[in-house]
């Protein structure tokens, strides 16, 4: 993981797969922060109600937001599962997180699985969460049209 912290955009980060939310273990540590549909089973940190757009609306969103957030660089894309992937390098430290979006059906809309996670340590103060929070609002701004 050393190599992620002298690699630029996503270089230095290891091959992702696809993420399985249903398995997904969340760590003990408090680095990470994990966004559920209301409707989905399992827990997560954050809750949101189903959007009103299709799983493939609501990714192709979420694509455009992401590429207007500092320091943020695609990582990968599964479409099979309208499941995407990104890098954001923190400012100072160039530290590596990464944030895995997926949307699906649900009942009433489509549920968004959002989750921030941070590689390296073992506290973000904060970070992953604050992360989550910004880019659902700016998903749900776009989606409004906004």
């Amino acid at each position: 993981m050393i190599s992620a912290l002298f690699s630029r955009g996503a270089e230095g980060i290891p091959a992702p797969a696809p993420l399985d939310f249903a398995t997904l273990q969340l760590p003990a540590s408090p680095n990470t922060c994990l966004l559920t549909p209301s409707v989905a089973p399992g827990q997560g940190h954050l809750q949101r109600d189903p959007l009103p757009a299709s799983p493939e609306a609501v990714i192709a969103a979420l694509g455009r937001v992401a590429g207007g957030m500092p320091r943020t660089f695609p990582l990968a894309r599964f479409p099979g599962r309208n499941q995407a992937q990104w890098v954001v390098r923190s400012t100072l430290m160039n530290y590596p997180d990464i944030v895995v979006a997926e949307a699906a059906p649900v009942a009433g809309g489509t549920g968004l699985w959002l989750y921030s996670c941070s590689l390296i340590g073992y506290s973000d103060l904060g970070v992953n969460r604050a992360r989550v929070m910004a880019w659902l609002a700016a998903l749900e701004a776009a989606l409004r049209g906004g």
